[in-house]
């Protein structure tokens, strides 16, 4: 084997951000995952600025977030990015209704957003990072980082750290807005905060697990054990019937 031939650890260091970003993308729902969590809250707003209704920008909100799922279940494609997005726009749908006040439609996104900040911190300061809890079965290593790889626990704690403060920094901004601002106001910066903050934690997701120790594969190990159990099943079945068939006394 020639050195071109033998792996570097260049080339373990790019396997192992190649395969973090493959599944921060699956986990969080890359490009049309964002599109699918704007896009509702986008056209509410871009419609409630132009006629100030209530009803027909809650109705266009809605609308689209259906058809984003339809559109999902059309192409057999995985719905729980466009699902959550609908479950979140029928919640501020009914909150607005509820209340009269255009301003309601964002408040559960607001405060789903206050409630998952809160989540990251006290579950990482528990032991139990939340991004870990998310991760681990995309990773394939489900809960052994908890003890078994305590540098991927500690990549995790960083990183649910970073989503928790970004979280809770993004809830300073818009809470003042929706006592203090009107509804177009609050919602154009809503917009404007989906995207960037959600980039920002996840790109610092990435840079702590690329520099973590890779994961320990479970399903693997689980399937070796599995093989391993039946090679001996197999053995043992052998010995008792050796070949040749079963010894016979002469008469």
């Amino acid at each position: 084997m020639t050195s071109l031939d033998k792996p570097t650890d260049n080339t373990s260091a790019d396997d192992a951000r190649a395969v973090t970003e493959a599944a921060l993308f699956e986990a969080f729902g890359g490009v049309r995952g964002m599109v699918e969590t704007v896009l509702p809250g986008l056209l509410f707003v871009t419609i409630f600025t132009i006629n100030k209704d209530l009803h027909w920008s809650a109705i266009a909100a809605l609308a689209v977030s259906l058809v984003l799922v339809v559109v999902r279940l059309a192409m057999k494609d995985t719905v729980k990015h466009a699902f959550s997005g609908v479950f979140g726009v029928v919640f501020g749908v009914v909150f607005a209704m509820f209340t009269g006040n255009a301003k309601d439609f964002y408040l559960p996104g607001m405060l789903y957003t206050l409630g998952l900040a809160l989540a990251y911190i006290v579950t990482t300061l528990a032991g139990v990072p939340l991004i870990g809890l998310i991760l681990g079965p995309v990773f394939k290593e489900n809960l052994s980082w908890r003890k078994r790889n305590p540098g991927r626990k500690k990549a995790y704690a960083k990183a649910s750290w970073a989503w928790g403060l970004i979280l809770l920094a993004k809830c300073a901004v818009l809470f003042p807005l929706y006592w203090w601002a009107d509804t177009t106001q609050l919602g154009w910066v809503l917009v404007a905060l989906k995207i960037p903050p959600f980039l920002l934690a996840v790109w610092l997701t990435w840079v702590f697990l690329a520099k973590a120790p890779a994961p320990i594969d479970v399903f693997a190990e689980m399937e070796a054990a599995e093989n391993a159990e039946a090679a001996a099943q197999a053995e043992q079945g052998e010995q008792a019937f050796p070949a040749g068939g079963r010894h016979r006394r002469d008469g």
